[in-house]
């Protein structure tokens, strides 16, 4: 895990840090003082500590159980690792003791934590004032989870009577606000339906209009021709309503039948957004399903059971059961296209990325008719194989045990094992340097498809030294026109396309 050593500038002997186990999210609470956060190996202990400098010695300030596994999403992400205030006073964490990720506010001497936002919404990527007075953050919106607004909220001398204001009122996400000095302006991130991220600015009160400050998109792009998703639901496998964001092409004759996309958004702790992603890796998928749309194609994106933006419930829904209701809430948007009277139930496709790799692997081995063709982007083919790379093991354990605890887990969670049921094409991408799932992972895929005599449903694409979200030009180029012609091939019969 390392090891953390504080070093005065001036030189001298470096003071080790007691460290009891994994540890992230390091911050300076005054001279002498540091603060940071940790999990038990299992991810069902959740720590912040606060550390003196000086000697090294190390106390826990605060205590999380969680019965099924710490599932914020990761400290890059949510921005939940302990922030100090800049006085030194206080520590702002978030916290999802009430079922939903929130703010929390408490003495960095320890203490009571006070809970600052709530409702069905979470709250995220806390910012300090500089005056130590303000938290500024930004939160879904309770009916419309695929939006986020800054929020400021004001604690004064007592967290126990902090006001909240939102400031941000444009649909799309709002995210990461960072004070300007002297606390009068944010500056944050907005994505929405026609614009993928810039910056904006804007006053740090209520009825303040934001200012773009940056505009990424090219000059040429005509944004009135981008499609504006639907937000909807359609039932999974036990009843419960999964959301989903429903793109249904502009002018689209809805007295025909037209080919349908389902796709799968990766890392399991994720979600999609009502507009372009937040985060570039998929960012660049919201801008090939436009390109879709202008195709004809219909485009179904579900946030399945394991996704963010919903509560602690529906985030830790996955645990004992990967592979489980998680995979059927993804591939019953397959059935859910089937059910729109403008779909061609015999042409619809599935895609996904990592862990929508994965989920498109399961339907396409579980459900062997209901998709007519599939692609799988650096996906996990067996959870045995993943658990034994000392990389994920701890991750994977925390979710579906050990393979010797629960060997009908990881055979429900390893669709290579049903290789021999795939009856449709199958393209899989992978990046030979990919460290979040082997390599090796789709080579023993292609290999079993072999041995199973479905070598010719199978085509594999291999990117020498590309990593997990491919980020090159050239691969992503040839990447997205293979799935161009894959789909146009197998889900519109254009004989002239694919690879």
């Amino acid at each position: 895990p390392g090891q953390i050593y504080a070093l005065k500038l001036n030189g001298g002997k470096p003071v080790t840090i007691s460290t009891p186990g994994e540890y992230g999210g390091l911050a300076w609470v005054d001279a002498n003082g540091l603060v940071f956060d940790g999990q038990s190996k299992d991810f069902k202990k959740y720590f912040i500590y606060v550390a003196d400098a000086t000697t090294g010695a190390t106390k826990t300030i605060h205590e999380v159980d969680e019965e099924k596994f710490w599932s914020i999403p990761d400290w890059g992400e949510a921005g939940a690792q302990p922030w100090p205030s800049p006085n030194g006073k206080w520590i702002a964490f978030l916290g999802d003791q009430d079922g939903w990720d929130h703010l929390y506010v408490m003495p960095s001497s320890g203490g009571d934590a006070v809970q600052i936002t709530k409702g069905r919404f979470e709250a995220w990527r806390p910012a300090w004032s500089h005056d130590s007075t303000r938290i500024a953050f930004d939160a879904n919106v309770e009916d419309h989870p695929g939006d986020r607004r800054i929020g400021i909220a004001t604690i004064g001398d007592d967290p126990a009577n902090a006001k909240i204001a939102y400031i941000t009122q444009d649909a799309g996400t709002n995210i990461e606000p960072h004070w300007s000095d002297g606390d009068a302006r944010l500056v944050y991130q907005h994505t929405d339906t026609h614009n993928s991220a810039d910056l904006y600015t804007i006053a740090s009160h209520e009825g303040a209009l934001p200012v773009r400050l940056t505009d990424s998109m090219p000059g040429d792009i005509d944004h009135s021709r981008f499609v504006e998703p639907q937000f909807v639901h359609y039932p999974g496998p036990d009843g419960q309503q999964v959301p989903a964001w429903l793109f249904v092409p502009k002018n689209l004759d809805k007295t025909k039948k037209h080919p349908a996309i389902l796709w799968i958004h990766g890392d399991g702790v994720n979600q999609n957004y009502d507009g372009w992603h937040v985060q570039r890796n998929y960012a660049v998928y919201y801008s090939i399903h436009q390109y879709f749309l202008q195709k004809g194609y219909v485009v179904l994106a579900p946030d399945y059971r394991g996704s963010i933006g919903y509560g602690r419930d529906w985030r830790t829904g996955v645990h004992m059961d990967v592979g489980g209701k998680d995979a059927k809430d993804a591939w019953m948007g397959g059935n859910y296209l089937k059910t729109l009277p403008y779909v061609d139930a015999n042409r619809i496709g599935v895609w996904g990325l990592s862990y929508g790799g994965f989920f498109t692997l399961i339907a396409m081995t579980d459900q062997p008719k209901l998709f007519r063709a599939g692609v799988d982007v650096a996906g996990v083919v067996d959870y045995v194989m993943y658990y034994s790379d000392p990389y994920h093991g701890d991750w994977t354990a925390s979710r579906i045990g050990t393979p010797e605890e629960h060997p009908d887990v990881y055979a429900n969670a390893s669709p290579i094992s049903h290789i021999d049921r795939l009856e449709r094409p199958l393209l899989v991408l992978h990046g030979t340097a990919d460290v979040n799932v082997p390599f090796l992972e789709s080579v023993w895929l292609m290999d079993e498809a072999l041995k199973k005599h479905k070598g010719d449903l199978v085509s594999f694409m291999i990117y020498p030294g590309e990593f997990h979200y491919f980020s090159r030009e050239h691969v992503l180029r040839d990447a997205w026109h293979r799935v161009d012609d894959f789909f146009a091939l197998h889900l519109r019969g254009d004989l002239s396309r694919g690879h």
